[in-house]
């Protein structure tokens, strides 16, 4: 089920917030709980029964590590229990990408073609998270099942986060506040988000779209796909996660900012910084540290780079491009630990340019279908293979999303957002601005209706 959706805005949100607020307190987890899974199950009706086994899992091994006294047999429990996590993870995702690997040095071995199921990276992450808390000492395990489930099937951020660890959310779990003002920012937060979806980054998915049909392309057209797709994977993750942080405020939680304007970056190590930001925290805290982080040399330091991202990449999709995503990245922040930064400090109009081309590029191969396509994209940028500069088609496109272009690039930076606090301050806007969201609804509403390119790129991951 899809947040911007008929079914999701008309029917399960309306129903799951009547009984939410209509149960009494102890019984709110366990409704979090079955609307979650309902949510779930509404498009993997057999994934669900794997995510459940999953949560029983860890909540079994974070019970037992508990009730261990020798260290040893607490590190045995935390490693099956991982290893078992990692092995669904790694059947349902990585498995027929390892085999073609083995076939392409000669084995004849059948794919398996399994169905991965939607949101298995985001809640198998948080349930390792949970597992290694839990053996740290970082949190106490949760004895309970229903708010341990509640916790990792927790619908608003289930299927594309942000990866919540379970600290963030544990005294929620027993006792949350709820008041008009809260859910009154929370759902300001969602139909924001929902309108950056639906009315922007499902524009410049149409443009992608059109550039992968199109019968013969240009260098313009190359150019308004790299950047048009550029902006619409921000558009459209930021916009999940204002959409789920916004719906959990209005359920009493907190949930962690994902996205910090990072088109405004001036180097890649603060573009990782504010670019899913609980994904890049949790491969920190739990491979890059764990490995010796930068603690034990540079060699041992762009080592364990290397390493974190290509996890990194691979997390994203088992298939080579994203490893090669991950790597550029890893070159990257390893040129700037050793001598880059330093030199891009003093540079910022430059370093900012070198940001936005390096990120462009990366996306490009992010989102070929091979290393080979990406090649070919990024030839285009340059015309490379004697490709025409401008067409009819590629100018059409041009004038089209000419404002499409203008307002991204504009809401891809703080400059909106801070003009928007300064209106709440005044009176006339704050009475106005329910009237201007309950029109963004609306439109949305509309164009859902109207309407058939709607997806979520992060669900594929």
């Amino acid at each position: 089920m899809l947040f911007p959706s008929i079914s999701f805005l008309y029917y399960f949100l309306p129903l799951t917030l009547i009984l939410y607020f209509a149960v009494p307190r102890r019984a709110k987890n366990v409704l979090l709980l079955l609307m979650s899974l309902v949510f779930y199950a509404w498009s993997e009706q057999l994934g669900v029964l794997l995510f459940a086994g999953a949560i029983v899992l860890a909540w079994a091994a974070a019970l037992g590590m508990e009730r261990c006294r020798g260290r040893g047999a607490k590190k045995s429990i935390l490693l099956i229990c991982l290893c078992l996590q990692l092995a669904m993870l790694g059947y349902f995702k990585y498995a027929d990408f390892f085999i073609s690997g083995l076939n392409s040095l000669g084995f004849d071995i059948g794919l398996l073609r399994v169905a991965l199921p939607i949101g298995i990276s985001f809640y198998t992450f948080q349930l390792m998270s949970y597992v290694i808390d839990v053996y740290r000492g970082d949190v106490r395990a949760q004895s309970s099942l229903i708010d341990l489930g509640a916790y990792v099937s927790f619908f608003p951020q289930l299927i594309a986060g942000p990866i919540v660890r379970y600290s963030v959310m544990e005294e929620r779990l027993k006792n949350r506040g709820h008041s008009l003002d809260a859910a009154a920012e929370g759902a300001r937060r969602f139909i924001i988000g929902l309108a950056k979806k639906v009315l922007i980054a499902n524009s410049f998915g149409e443009l992608t779209a059109a550039y992968r049909a199109a019968g013969e392309n240009t260098v313009l057209f190359a150019w308004l796909y790299a950047v048009g797709f550029m902006l619409q994977i921000y558009f459209d993750f930021s916009a999940y996660s204002d959409m789920a942080i916004g719906l959990a405020k209005i359920f009493g939680f907190e949930l962690p900012e994902n996205f910090d304007y990072p088109y405004i970056s001036k180097s890649i190590t603060e573009f990782w910084r504010r670019w899913h930001i609980s994904l890049g925290s949790w491969f920190r805290d739990y491979v890059y540290i764990p490995l010796g982080g930068s603690r034990r040399g540079k060699g041992r330091q762009i080592f364990n780079l290397l390493v974190v991202w290509a996890l990194t990449g691979l997390w994203h999709g088992a298939a080579w491009n994203f490893v090669l995503w991950g790597l550029l990245y890893a070159l990257l922040l390893i040129a700037e630990k050793l001598w880059l930064l330093k030199r891009l400090e003093k540079r910022p109009l430059a370093a900012h340019i070198y940001v936005l081309f390096a990120v462009m590029l990366g996306f490009v191969l992010f989102n070929a279908d091979s290393a080979a396509s990406a090649l070919g994209d990024a030839a285009a940028l340059f015309a490379f293979g004697r490709l025409p500069l401008i067409n009819t088609e590629s100018l059409y496109f041009l004038r089209s999303y000419a404002l499409t272009f203008i307002v991204g690039v504009l809401l891809s930076t703080p400059y909106p957002a801070r003009l928007l606090s300064r209106l709440r301050e005044k009176k006339a806007f704050s009475a106005l601005e329910p009237l201007l969201l309950t029109a963004v609804f609306i439109l949305v509403t509309a164009y859902l209706i109207d309407g058939s390119f709607n997806p979520f790129l992060y669900f594929r991951f």
